[in-house]
């Protein structure tokens, strides 16, 4: 029997490696990791400067499989190689999954799940050009179901490492809940191995997948770890941890990535992304809603901070 493993989700602007390598040197349970998309280019325009986040000596702590995004079949190749041949990668994720207007209205992310014969196309061009483990991140279609179930059946054939399976519509973006009613259909009709992503942000929650999907072994945790950065715990350990146990690990971690993006930002940059991080955050500190906004108000980096302190008794 393979043993569970849990996925960090690639999450743009928050899950690059200074957030990863903090975040599992803190927090134990997961075991690998996708990294948020860069755009396929073709090699005369690779820029090794826009890839700091794949870097190896930024990568030591985790499995790390780069994601592209992307719809020209051989720019996607080009960049597979050019990651492969400078740094060594072996397994490429390609997101046909990401919901944002900005990206689909360009036929990346979901907005090219329509298009299956293009789908194919880059499929058959990585899986039959190069050597490298190649996977799928995906939702259940744009539209409707009847785009991804096109999809299945359409691949097949072909070597793909995994699917990485989103039970929404690319339409829904992030609203509404997961339709496993339709993803049992995804799960039953694809002998390709799935990884399950999707709204996992309770252990209850999680159990009621696994019983639900016993041949899935693996698990991408999202939005969920943020709101509980101890959910990969209390999955692989299958116990709730007391709160007030956890606190300290909590603030320790937290000084430490503060602390580690003022380093690598400046106060603005650093303010803006642990702005962002607090959305989730205030689920694990049980901040109400005015709270929340009273907190993000702040517009300078140590009043933020002293506020954070007052309102979560650090």
């Amino acid at each position: 029997m393979v043993r569970m493993k849990l996925w960090l989700a690639p999450l743009h602007g928050i899950t690059y490696y200074g957030f990863r390598n903090c975040f599992i040197k803190h927090f134990q349970g997961i075991d690998a990791a996708i990294a948020p998309f860069i755009a396929a280019q073709p090699k005369e325009k690779f820029n090794p400067k826009k890839i700091q986040d794949l870097f190896p000596e930024n990568n030591k702590s985790i499995i790390v499989i780069p994601q592209i995004m992307g719809n020209i079949p051989q720019n996607i190749l080009e960049t597979v190689n050019v990651l492969t041949e400078t740094y060594g990668y072996k397994q490429f994720n390609w997101n046909i999954g990401c919901p944002m207007n900005t990206i689909v209205r360009k036929k990346r992310g979901c907005g090219i799940m329509p298009y299956v014969d293009l789908i194919e196309e880059v499929v058959n061009e990585v899986c039959g050009k190069s050597t490298v483990s190649f996977s799928l991140k995906m939702r259940l279609g744009l539209s409707t179901p009847d785009e991804g179930l096109d999809i299945l059946q359409r691949i097949a054939p072909y070597p793909i490492d995994f699917l990485c399976i989103h039970p929404r519509l690319g339409v829904q973006l992030y609203n509404g809940t997961v339709n496993l009613d339709v993803f049992e259909s995804f799960y039953h009709l694809t002998n390709h191995k799935i990884v399950y992503s999707g709204d996992i942000d309770s252990l209850p929650f999680f159990m009621q997948l696994k019983n639900r999907f016993p041949k899935i072994e693996h698990w991408m945790l999202g939005r969920g770890i943020l709101k509980n950065p101890f959910l990969a715990e209390e999955i692989s350990t299958q116990e709730r941890l007391d709160f007030s146990l956890l606190k300290t690990r909590f603030i320790v971690f937290y000084n430490e990535y503060s602390e580690l993006l003022l380093n690598l930002k400046n106060e603005k940059i650093a303010l803006s992304s642990l702005k962002e991080l607090w959305h989730y955050f205030a689920a694990f500190w049980k901040l109400d809603a005015l709270e929340l906004r009273e907190l993000l108000r702040i517009n300078e980096y140590h009043l933020f901070q002293k506020k954070v302190r007052e309102s979560v008794t650090f």
